[in-house]
């Protein structure tokens, strides 16, 4: 079955459209809430860390206990129960004074007969820091758009396939960030981890359908840069969609795996991994190669317009 990817390109546009759309949606109710725009870990918004050996596996009752304690103990209401390893419990809280803290760990010392030795972590962690890896990870993803920018367009010697692979992986980000700003998961060093895989997972099949694009021109005998059919863009598509269908399903296994048997932590990681690579998966597809083609059909259009001689005024009688 062939699927016509050009002839259906604007109902893909209009579903990515869709999504992003329902993130910024997402955004302004949770900004109007008061809860801000996404929900921020204490790597990226600042506060106080408490990280205990709880000599137990982790699990809902004792995280539904700890948090009774914590909010009674420090007065907050903001507070975040995670694992840490196969024993350890994280407790992030806002800006919490050290006395609070102690408190706080004496008083689950007490109740889960615990020793000093088992406080792991007491730590504040200032806002300025929490900034500094912001600006980090904004850095990171903004020059990597650009190298990559800068190596596709000398790779494949058309900008088109470095303008087109770019908007596609920004594509990606823009529903990465939809997925944490609809399920409220916190910005931390994983959601840095997550955007930067699935920029680098996405690219590679990108990379691929368009490498089989460039075959099929040479196949075709097409010289002319700025040509670019219907035809050529769906048979490559079609001619690679089996192996990029075929290496997502295997990923996702794996990160699914992650998911059901991982840590709280790693799950935070697994889940927008997973819709990462669905995603980078559907615009290596149906965004980027239709965006070649509509950047290169409209750079043809404008070198036959102006090959064309002006028309002459016809002078009145």
């Amino acid at each position: 079955m062939q699927i016509r990817v050009i002839e259906n390109r604007k109902k893909y546009y209009a579903l990515s459209c869709v999504v992003i759309g329902l993130g910024i949606l997402f955004m302004v109710i949770n900004m109007m809430r008061g809860q801000g725009a996404f929900s921020q870990d204490i790597q990226f918004k600042g506060g106080s860390l408490i990280q205990v050996d709880m000599k137990q596996n982790f699990s809902n009752d004792l995280k539904d206990e700890l948090q009774g304690i914590a909010k009674e103990v420090t007065g907050q209401s903001n507070i975040s129960i995670t694992s840490s390893g196969k024993t350890g419990v994280m407790i992030t809280m806002p800006q919490t004074a050290a006395e609070l803290r102690t408190k706080l760990f004496d008083t689950i010392k007490e109740k889960y007969s615990l020793e000093d030795t088992d406080l792991l972590e007491n730590n504040d962690i200032s806002a300025s820091i929490s900034k500094d890896i912001k600006t980090g990870a904004i850095k990171a993803v903004a020059v990597g758009m650009i190298l990559i920018l800068i190596y596709i367009s000398f790779r494949f010697k058309d900008y088109r396939f470095g303008a087109s692979a770019v908007v596609a992986l920004l594509h990606d980000v823009l529903v990465m960030f939809t997925v944490y700003a609809i399920f409220r998961i916190p910005l931390n060093s994983s959601f840095i981890a997550a955007i930067l895989t699935i920029v680098g997972y996405s690219i590679n099949d990108t990379i691929i359908v368009f490498d089989r694009i460039r075959e099929n021109k040479v196949k075709k005998g097409i010289k002319d840069q700025d040509a670019a059919s219907i035809e050529l863009v769906d048979d490559s598509v079609n001619q690679t969609i089996g192996r990029s269908i075929s290496t997502s399903f295997t990923t996702i296994v794996m990160v699914v795996l992650l998911f059901v048997i991982g840590t709280e932590a790693v799950k935070e990681f697994a889940f927008p991994l997973i819709i990462g690579i669905l995603s980078g998966t559907y615009s290596s597809i149906f965004v980027a190669s239709p965006l070649w083609f509509d950047l290169t059909h409209r750079a043809k259009k404008q070198k036959n317009t102006k090959g064309q001689a002006p028309k002459k005024k016809l002078k009145n009688a």
